[in-house]
């Protein structure tokens, strides 16, 4: 009997223990991966909010930037962390939307946790001004005159802007060369430099070198203008009804963080978008300020796992090797 009573009595203090490591969380810096290089729409997006979660939370929130192979290093590095509620990271389609349908990734989606949305970002696609076409049917028309004449440039195999590029290439019956990048940063530089010329990526990774004349924008990739573009045509506009994409940045843990940990940590992510000067200038990098429930960022990344699933399958991408 007395063993018997010591082992309820260690289990009720481990238990109280734990109860109380939740309670007093955060007790340190937490470390909040990006899985892509900086200076990207994401890395914008994360350090624009970091210092705001910081402040809620009174811990420091450090960017670690884990670039690479389109965002399944950080995504892995993301779910494989010790669930103590001290990592979390950025969730990024291409690699829970996209890349699944071509390659074993090295996680399993199902251990995805998801905590909240943070910002939907349309998709435009850009073009280089060096190019004689202006308007996106002229370049249409051009592709279609020359087919493989024109690249398109992606943050990587599988990502949104290569599935966005595909998924005018099928709309459009046109055919522009795939040329992946480590990110969108360094695509949007090869697009400055003509290298491609084309690039359907986020609003926000290019949108003060389309306001400052460097990139052409040629249409938003929905069925609404977007504010931060007020002049650029839609594609349904445009004709092309079917070529809608956008980008979805969430907030993801590792399996097993405490509920607690990671209602409170939800929570100030929501205050930090929420604040005034944090939306105006997310909404000016390109970005619309949207927060969710778990469970609804997960019911949005199923959906948009079936839709590009189809794009995938019907393109015949194979196997991608980012």
């Amino acid at each position: 009997m007395k063993r018997i009573l010591t082992a309820a009595a260690i289990g009720l203090a481990v238990m109280g223990s734990a109860g109380a490591a939740q309670d007093n969380w955060p007790v340190r810096p937490i470390k909040l991966i990006v899985p892509y290089p900086p200076g990207g729409p994401v890395d914008n997006v994360a350090r624009l909010i970091a210092p705001e979660v910081s402040a809620k939370l009174g811990q420091s929130l450090v960017i670690d930037n884990r670039a690479g192979a389109s965002g399944t290093i950080g995504t892995d590095a993301t779910v494989r962390a010790e669930p103590d509620g001290y990592t979390f990271g950025f969730g990024v389609p291409g690699a829970l939307t996209g890349l699944p349908h071509v390659m074993k990734v090295p996680y399993e989606l199902k251990d995805i946790n998801y905590v909240t949305l943070v910002v939907r970002i349309p998709q435009v696609i850009m073009a280089s001004t060096s190019i004689p076409e202006k308007t996106l049917p002229a370049l249409i028309a051009t592709a279609k005159a020359n087919p493989g004449k024109y690249n398109f440039g992606s943050a990587g195999n599988v990502t949104t802007p290569h599935l966005g590029g595909e998924l005018l290439n099928q709309q459009a019956g046109i055919k522009l060369t795939h040329i992946p990048y480590k990110g969108a940063a360094p695509a949007v530089t090869a697009l400055m430099g003509n290298e491609i010329q084309v690039f359907p990526g986020d609003a926000s990774a290019a949108i003060g070198f389309i306001k400052a004349g460097r990139v052409q924008a040629l249409a938003v990739s929905s069925a609404k203008r977007f504010e931060g573009l007020p002049d650029v045509p839609t594609t349904a506009e445009l004709g092309l009804p079917g070529v809608v994409s956008d980008s979805n940045y969430g907030i993801i843990a590792p399996k097993g963080v405490p509920p607690a940990i990671i209602e409170k940590f939800r929570q100030a992510v929501i205050a930090a978008v929420n604040e005034p000067e944090v939306r105006k200038k997310l909404i000016d990098q390109g970005a619309l300020p949207v927060t969710t429930t778990p469970e609804e960022y997960r019911k949005l990344m199923d959906q948009e796992f079936v839709k590009w699933g189809k794009v995938i399958k019907d393109g015949k991408l194979g196997e991608a090797q980012p």
